[in-house]
Parts: structure tokens; C-alpha cells; sequence
């Protein structure tokens, strides 16, 4: 892994005074380099990033016309005593947008009477809606559905649901269907511009604004302050993979200030909340008390048992009886969901180490031993420690007998999952979620098609260095740098998540010092496979010991005697009331990590490379004056993978030459005109009997050695023989050697074939500055 440490430019005087104001007690230097490297550079943007009452937030009539059609016909619903049912999801974002929509639309309809909620199993059902629920809410007499978190694109349920005379709105905030569902109202961010406040909301935050636009129709009725709800936004919007701006930021910020309140007895009013808390020995005053704390838990009770409809009423519930036994079975399943997950994980690795990452650019595995509540956890695990966008998938049969694969999908570095998984949906069953993550199913035959097909489309928008494992690196401190003053400093930029990631901190020349690892162990006292490491941290300016943790790895791990640099996280730990590190990545100190502001090493090798693709007839032996006073090595072929460029090049290093990149790209052809020219070829060679090289053939055809002996293997198939000599052939043909298997050993070259042919054409197109990059990585 890459370590980059951010630039070192400094913030200008004037910018670190304002910033100083928020911290009387330190001179606030580190908060102001964070800031600065986050893009917060006007003293005008302080004010409303750091407090949210300084923040105007968006009116909920900014959604337009689609609001204005929801609110109109949840209005009439209300006058005539209409049933409604909420159609939810089983992940946090969506429980908790449920439980809005329970206790919001439940200050209107009268909850269990005139509203209920429906949210699917997660192993039964998967996401979205599906018309086996969909009649069992219209057996109940409901005539209005509010999805949250989901249904943009299920158009054929949306259309099911208007045939039993039920009107669909739609609230979420996956990305959109090509054209309007036909639906009453879809209220959807996605359908604002990128730079809009409201863009990256997540479902529970969008059913919030639905929530708030009613009470703004109909102020009087509800008793409930509509801001009672930010705690469970905050939650769902944590806990959801959502860029944290504009209106996201401030409901998340409020939302943390209402879930503090549930921590203390004096304040609480969600006992299920305050018992969720205790147990995971949380605060609520901290976003990471969310992603590591409730999030996780919440998410557990459906990957356990695939049903979640009881996460509603442990978060609504004013029971404190109920919510104490709710809570506790939460804290039983997340247990037994790390322990599922960390051997799902080891699984997975062990399939991995048998691929060949040097050509597999997105990881898809399958098997019918995993359990689908955690292969999104262990897709994202292995995505990024592998730098690929991953997607794992078990096996299922439904009733007729067809064999499906389903799981889910994370993304990595930027790469967009959605478009790239949606490029194949022709293979797909069903498939839904947003650029980062996503669930998908499809029958079993389809795989090797969609594993190829998602192979090359990707191939054809990567930058290749999103595949490079790169650690960012905020600032550098030291050992007696960490505690409370710092973590004030950089507490700051909170709440952090998409787009504002925890600030990373490097420390130079450090020891490790009593060090230790147990497994985790659940409330009930069973010990669960999941490791963390101890220890504390010293380096040579102090003989000061800070603690830290690594979770789900080995002590053995941690180099006991030898220095380091390390990479961590500062926390604030509330069960053991101290400060303490996450620990990230180690290398010892010794090792070289790039920084932002070294000189990019591609300048270096872009001065050693001269680019003369697709330039007309190949010159084999280009005139002097093209290249005067200079040695340079020529790259002819057109390239298939990277290692024919990448040993060219030193090559051309290790003579003290330049490369130059002397290929066309190969004329579009056919896949059957490139095997129909190999059996033309043999044909000749046959009947005169001449002998051949492999390299005379694979440079007529343009195909490498791989090609070359599959097409040798598809030849034999239809009688086709040879004899060989070093490395020269001669051919001989026996008809009555037909073999059964001739159309599977030609189908098989020409797969090969055709994707040389794609390979081929992206080396002749790729920029040079991506082929620069590469040579680096």
C-alpha cells in the first residue's frame, strides 16, 4: 500500500487566526492545515460548517412539483381517513427512514390503524418491492404506499400496486429508472445537479423533508416537534455510504446534538436508542458512534435473521421493558455477525489468492456456503484490501427450479458501480443501489458472460491508477502531539463521512509496547471469532506511552522491537474514558511512502517514452532525423497487457534508450474472419507443405501466444495436425479426425481473440499519461 501524506502547504496567517477563535486553549494550527486541505479556505464558510444554527437549510418545496403531488395526495388521504403503508428497507438508512415516516406520518394517521410499515426479508425478499408483499398490503384495505430508501426503479411493481388501486411515492435516493415510474410523487435528489444541498441525501433524510412538508401543510396537527426525528437522520445518514455536505452536514450535525440527549436519563426519550448506546459503550456525541456503535447493530438483526420489522420499534418504542429485551437481542446478532464475517472474509481470501489480480480488475465471486446478511460487509472489507470493486454472491433456487446467484456489490477509488454493473443488465434479475454500493441477482448460466462483459467495460473507462492501494494522510504529529487538545483540534471537521473522511494522522519513528490480542466476546459470553490487537505507542521525543487498538489483527502482526511509521485514527474511548488510536497501516522506518508534493515520478518516464501510435505505416526503422543524437528501442505490436509494455520499457531503461511507441491500432475485424484466416493459412501451409513460426502467425493475425495454442487446439479438432521443430511448424490434415468438441475449441479461441481485439484497441487509445502512471505503480 501507498502512503501519500497531503500537501504541506500552510494556510495563510490571517485564515489560522480565525480559526484560533474556536480554540481558546491551543493555537489551533493542526484544525487550520485540516481545514485548508479540506477546501475550507474563506473565513465566511467557518462559521456555518463548524455550528449548524449558522446554517439556512433547504426548504423541503425545493423538490417542486413532486413534493407538491405527495403533499397534495397524503392531504386528501388525511381528510378522508385513508390507509397507508410504509414500505421500507432492512439496512440502517432504511429502518431508520422507516421509523421517520412511523412516528411523522403517525402525528396524522393513526399508527397500527390507519398506517403500518412493510419491510422486506432481507433473505427471503432482498431489496425493493415485490408483489408478493404488495398484495398482502393490499389485502389490508391500504390505497396509498410511501417507499422509503427505495422502489425508483421497481416500474413493474409500481405498476402491479396501481392495478390493486394503490398509489405509490416514491421516497429514496438510489439512482434514477431512464424515465418517471408511474408513480403519485417520486422524491428523489438525484434528480438535482451534483452541486445542489440536497444531492447526496440519503432515504432516511429524504423521508425527513417529506416529513417536514407535511407538517408545514398541516401545522396544527401534529404535537411532535418535527425535530424530535433528527436523532434517527442522523443515524441512517451516518450509517449510509452518503457524501456528508450541504443539507447532509447539517442534519447530521443536528442530528447528533438530539442523539447526545438519548444518553443521558435526564433527556432521553428513546429507550431503545439509550440501551443501544450502553451497550456498545457510546456517548452519541460522535458520528463514529454511529459507524461503529448503532449502525453496525442495527444492520446486524437483519443479516442475522433477515427480518428487521423489530429495529422500528426498538428505535419508536417509549417501552423501556421492550426495548431492553430488543436491545439486547440486536447486541446478540451483531456478535454473531462479526464472527459470520470474519470467516466469510477468510473464505473469500483464499478464493482470491487462486485468481490472477495482475488481469482481474473487478473480483466476482460465488458460492453457495456464504450467507447473504454479510456478503455487502465482506464485498467492502475485500475491495478495500484489494483496491478492486468487488462483488460476492451466493447461490438460490426459486420455485421453478432456476438457479440464481445474488449478493452485493462495493465500489472502490471513485469507480462508479452502478453504471458499471448496469452496463450488463441485459444478464441481470434484478439490481438497485447507488455508485458505491449495490445488490444485484442473476441466473448462474449468465456469469461467465457478465464477469467478461464488466471485465471490459471497466478496462474501458479505467484510469489505471484507481487500482493503485493509496493510504491518504492528513497531517504528521507525534506521540506527544495525541490527547484531548488534538482531538478537539480535529473534531472540528465532524461529522465526517463520504467526501470528509476521518482525518488520518502519520507518526514517524514509533515503537510498539505491550502488546496484546483476545477475541471478542458477546453479552452472553461467547467468544467471537474477531480480533483486536492492543498496545501502546512511544517514539524518541517522549518516554510518554499513548494506547491504540487494531481491529482484526494478530499481535503477531506488530512488530515488537523494530521502529515504524505508522498511520492512525484518534478516538475518544467512553467506555474506558481515555483517548486512543486506530491503528491503520504500519511500515517500518525504513520503508518509503510518496508525498503530495514530490515530483510526480510519470514526468520522469513521460520523457522517456516517444509516442508514434496511429501514425499511419509502421516504420520499422524510422529515418534519424525523427529522433536525432538519441537510442531508442521500438515497441511495433500493438500490446495485449500491460507486462509487454512495462518490460519494453526497462529494457530500453536498462540500455539507456528511449521507448518508442510504434503501433497502429489493428484494423477492426470479425472474430470469425481472424479464425477463418488461421484455417486459410494452415490450409496453404498444408499444401505446400512449408514450415512456419509461431511469430510469422501471430503477427499476420495479430493475436498472442495464448491465441496462438488455443488456436493450434482448435485446429487438431478438425483435422488439422502438426509437427514441431524447435520453434517451427508443418502441418498435415486428416479429415476422418473431426473431433465432437471442434465448435467449444473454436468458440474458445475466438472468446480469446476478441478480447485481444478490445485489449488491442484500448493500448492504441489509452493516453500516455495512463501508461506513465502504470509504469510507477
Amino acid at each position: 500500500m501507498k502512503w501519500q501524506l497531503a500537501s504541506r502547504e500552510q494556510p495563510p496567517e490571517w485564515f489560522k487566526t480565525a480559526v484560533k477563535a474556536y480554540f481558546p486553549n491551543s493555537d489551533g494550527n493542526f484544525a487550520s492545515q485540516l481545514l485548508w486541505q479540506r477546501g475550507v479556505r474563506e473565513v465566511e464558510q467557518l462559521p456555518a460548517f463548524v455550528d449548524p444554527t449558522c446554517y439556512s437549510p433547504t426548504n423541503p418545496d425545493a423538490f417542486g412539483t413532486e413534493m407538491d403531488k405527495a403533499i397534495a395526495r397524503l392531504t386528501t388521504a388525511f381528510a378522508n381517513k385513508e390507509a397507508i403503508t410504509i414500505w421500507g428497507d432492512f439496512d440502517a438508512d432504511g429502518v431508520t427512514a422507516t421509523s421517520v415516516l412511523w412516528e411523522g406520518l403517525g402525528e396524522f394517521f393513526p399508527q397500527d390503524i390507519l398506517l403500518g410499515y412493510y419491510i422486506p426479508n432481507r433473505i427471503s425478499e432482498s431489496h425493493g418491492l415485490n408483489h408478493s408483499g404488495i398484495a398482502k398490503i393490499a389485502a389490508t384495505g391500504t390505497k396509498i404506499i410511501v417507499t422509503c430508501d427505495t422502489g425508483s426503479t421497481n416500474i413493474k411493481e409500481i405498476e402491479y400496486a396501481n392495478k390493486l388501486g394503490i398509489d405509490v411515492i416514491v421516497t429514496d435516493h438510489h439512482t434514477l429508472p431512464d424515465q418517471r415510474p408511474p408513480v403519485t410523487a417520486i422524491i428523489n435528489p438525484r434528480y438535482f445537479p451534483k452541486d445542489h444541498p440536497l444531492y447526496s441525501l440519503s432515504g432516511v433524510a429524504v423521508a425527513y423533508k417529506l416529513v417536514e412538508a407535511l407538517y408545514q401543510a398541516l401545522p396544527h396537527i401534529p404535537k411532535q416537534p418535527v425535530e424530535d426525528l433528527l436523532d434517527l437522520v442522523a443515524i441512517g445518514l451516518i450509517a449510509d455510504l452518503v457524501e456528508l455536505k450541504g443539507d447532509c452536514r447539517y442534519l447530521a450535525q443536528q442530528g447528533i446534538n438530539q442523539l447526545k440527549k438519548q444518553a443521558q436519563p435526564s433527556t432521553a426519550n428513546r429507550p431503545g436508542v439509550t440501551k443501544l448506546l450502553e451497550l456498545c459503550k457510546r456517548n452519541g456525541d460522535r458520528p463514529t458512534d454511529i459507524s461503529f456503535g448503532l449502525g453496525p447493530r442495527i444492520n446486524a438483526v437483519s443479516r442475522i435473521h433477515g427480518n428487521a420489522d423489530f429495529c422500528v420499534e426498538l428505535l419508536t418504542s417509549r417501552d423501556p421493558q421492550r426495548c431492553q429485551q430488543l436491545a439486547l437481542e440486536t447486541e446478540l446478532a451483531n456478535a454473531r455477525r462479526k464472527e459470520l464475517q470474519q470467516n466469510t472474509f477468510g473464505q473469500v481470501a483464499r478464493k482470491i489468492a487462486r485468481l490472477d489480480l495482475s488481469t482481474t480488475n473487478v473480483i466476482i465471486l460465488a458460492d453457495e456456503q456464504w450467507q447473504g446478511g454479510v456478503l455487502g460487509l465482506v464485498a467492502g472489507q475485500i475491495a478495500q484490501e484489494y483496491n478492486r470493486p468487488t462483488i460476492l454472491l451466493n447461490v438460490s433456487s426459486d420455485e421453478e427450479g432456476h438457479v440464481y446467484l445474488k449478493g452485493s456489490a462495493r465500489s472502490v477509488n471513485g469507480i462508479d458501480l452502478y453504471q458499471l454493473v448496469n452496463s450488463q443488465a441485459h444478464l441481470l434479475h434484478r439490481f438497485g443501489g447507488h455508485p458505491f454500493a449495490a445488490g444485484l441477482s442473476l441466473l448462474q448460466e449468465n456469469l461467465p458472460l457478465f464477469q467478461q462483459g464488466i471485465e471490459q467495460k471497466l478496462r474501458q473507462q479505467l484510469d489505471i491508477t484507481q487500482l493503485e492501494k493509496t493510504l491518504a494522510i492528513d497531517l504528521e504529529v507525534t506521540v506527544a502531539d495525541l490527547g484531548k487538545q488534538l482531538f478537539q483540534e480535529l473534531k472540528i471537521i465532524e461529522p465526517c463521512g463520504m467526501g470528509n473522511p476521518q482525518p488520518t494522522l502519520l507518526i514517524k519513528n514509533c515503537r510498539f509496547q505491550n502488546i496484546w490480542n483476545r477475541n471478542i466476546k458477546d453479552k452472553k459470553g461467547g467468544k467471537v471469532k474477531f480480533l483486536k490487537t492492543t498496545f501502546d505507542l512511544v517514539d524518541s521525543l517522549t518516554n510518554q506511552t499513548f494506547p491504540g487498538i487494531w481491529w482484526g489483527h494478530n499481535k503477531d502482526e506488530v512488530p515488537e522491537d523494530a521502529e515504524c511509521n505508522v498511520v492512525v485514527e484518534l478516538d475518544f474511548n467512553t467506555y474506558n474514558k481515555r483517548y486512543e488510536i486506530r491503528l491503520l497501516d504500519l511500515q517500518t522506518a525504513h520503508s518509503e511512502f510518496s508525498l503530495a508534493e514530490d515530483q510526480d515520478p510519470t514526468d520522469q518516464i513521460a520523457e522517456q517514452i516517444i509516442d508514434r501510435r496511429n501514425q499511419g505505416q509502421q516504420q520499422i526503422d524510422p529515418e534519424p532525423e525523427q529522433f536525432p543524437e538519441i537510442a531508442y528501442l521500438l515497441q511495433n505490436q500493438c500490446p495485449v497487457q500491460w507486462n509487454e509494455i512495462q518490460q519494453k520499457y526497462y529494457q530500453a531503461s536498462k540500455q539507456q534508450q528511449k521507448l518508442v511507441l510504434n503501433y497502429n491500432q489493428p484494423d477492426p475485424q470479425e472474430m470469425a474472419e481472424t479464425w477463418m484466416q488461421l484455417v486459410g493459412i494452415v490450409k496453404y501451409l498444408v499444401r505446400t507443405q512449408k514450415p512456419v513460426s509461431k511469430k510469422q502467425i501471430t503477427t499476420k493475425l495479430t493475436i498472442s501466444d495464448r491465441a496462438f495454442e488455443l488456436g493450434l487446439e482448435a485446429l487438431s479438432k478438425i483435422g488439422f495436425s502438426y509437427q514441431q521443430q524447435q520453434n517451427s511448424y508443418q502441418f498435415i490434415y486428416n479429415q476422418n479426425q473431426v473431433a465432437d468438441q471442434a465448435i467449444t475449441a473454436i468458440n474458445l479461441f475466438l472468446e480469446v481473440v476478441a478480447e485481444e481485439h478490445f485489449q488491442q484497441s484500448y493500448f492504441s487509445q489509452v493516453p500516455l499519461p495512463i501508461i506513465t502512471k502504470h509504469l510507477t505503480a
